[in-house]
């Protein structure tokens, strides 16, 4: 039998945990019997079941002989809930269909269900399913968030003009799909001058969306309090990450960071992300902060929109300003994934060609 069509489902399930079950992975479950579909689940938030518990709760008959269709292996090991794929026996299932395994090292559902006789396929729609959960993979792989930058572009590489103006480089669909980014990514960060020059709110204005946690990156501790982002009134907390040792006088949180050059250590302020159950993070900063993301080689993913304008000048913006490389054979190199089109803009999707996942 071909599982795809039931596998895509299970995806869609899924997908309806989308930026709430924070570093654990999106799953959706489908039970299977007699040619039909005769219960479905879903991992709903971090601290709910998981999806295969959640698909046995919502059962229409016995699970007897079934079989059951999961995105990720069934889980082995006693974490905020007992391992799924002791129910999974319990409700002898006669065949498990995943489509990627679990790379934590805690998770050894397979062995487990094949010693108990259960026949387990495994590799279906595999490449979509590690798209799907990339963001957990690669918290599995390299113990920290994974980092996406986001900007907007001219024909000629300009993100801002002289003065600092770039509203509006993009149009109103890409700025659509970009809170729809936000909604998606767990945490977004903007340095001090982004901060300053925009004054954003770094919320997600979609239907039912989450709100990420907010990141200044600021060695000044003297921010405004009117600022938009200390206004707001969001679910999303807002943190300022500086080397200062000074303290803040501002109602947000204040992550201290290592100094490196004499600036923050971003590769610190992940580490402690990270410890905050943040998995995935949306770089919205100039091109200072940008180029520090790039010279500490720690971008992962760059989400690039591209309107059909030219704005020249000497002074104008570029989305990296740096050092740079003296030689094009040594300029850091990525992969397009994905190109979309937002009305006369289109957005690439590329990633990092060094990162192994």
């Amino acid at each position: 039998m071909n599982y795809d069509n039931l596998m895509r489902e299970c995806f869609s399930l899924a997908r309806k945990g989308r930026g709430k079950v924070l570093t654990n992975p999106m799953v959706g479950a489908i039970v299977y019997k007699d040619g039909e579909v005769i219960g479905r689940g879903y991992h709903k938030s971090f601290y709910d079941d998981h999806a295969e518990i959640d698909c046995f709760k919502n059962l229409k008959g016995s699970a007897e002989g079934a079989t059951l269709i999961v995105n990720l292996e069934p889980c082995s090991h006693f974490g905020k809930h007992p391992p799924c794929v002791d129910e999974v026996i319990r409700r002898k299932i006669k065949r498990v269909v995943i489509s990627n395994i679990d790379t934590n090292p805690k998770v050894d559902g397979i062995s487990k269900l094949k010693a108990c006789g259960i026949e387990v396929i495994s590799g279906v729609l595999e490449e979509e399913g590690k798209k799907l959960n990339e963001k957990f993979f690669f918290n599995m792989s390299h113990k920290r968030p994974l980092v996406a930058l986001k900007y907007a572009q001219s024909l000629d590489g300009k993100i801002a003009t002289g003065n600092f103006d770039s509203k509006w480089i993009s149009n109103e669909k890409s700025r659509e799909f970009v809170h729809e980014l936000r909604n998606d990514y767990d945490a977004i960060i903007v340095g001090k001058n982004t901060l300053l020059t925009d004054n954003p709110r770094l919320t997600s204005r979609i239907d039912k969306g989450i709100d990420p946690v907010r990141i200044i990156v600021s060695d000044s501790l003297d921010l405004n309090p009117d600022l938009e982002v200390f206004k707001e009134n969001s679910d999303g907390k807002t943190y300022i990450a500086s080397s200062s040792d000074k303290d803040i006088k501002l109602d947000s949180g204040l992550i201290r960071c290592k100094s490196k050059n004499g600036h923050i250590d971003l590769e610190d302020l992940l580490k402690k992300l990270y410890e905050k159950n943040i998995g995935s993070v949306l770089v919205e900063g100039g091109s200072v902060l940008n180029n520090s993301f790039l010279e500490e080689d720690l971008i992962d993913k760059i989400y690039q929109f591209m309107a059909p304008i030219i704005v020249s000048g000497y002074d104008s913006r570029s989305a990296f300003i740096g050092k740079g490389v003296d030689y094009i054979k040594d300029a850091r190199r990525f992969r397009i994934d994905d190109i979309k089109r937002f009305g006369e803009d289109v957005m690439f999707e590329v990633n990092n060609v060094y990162r192994n996942s």
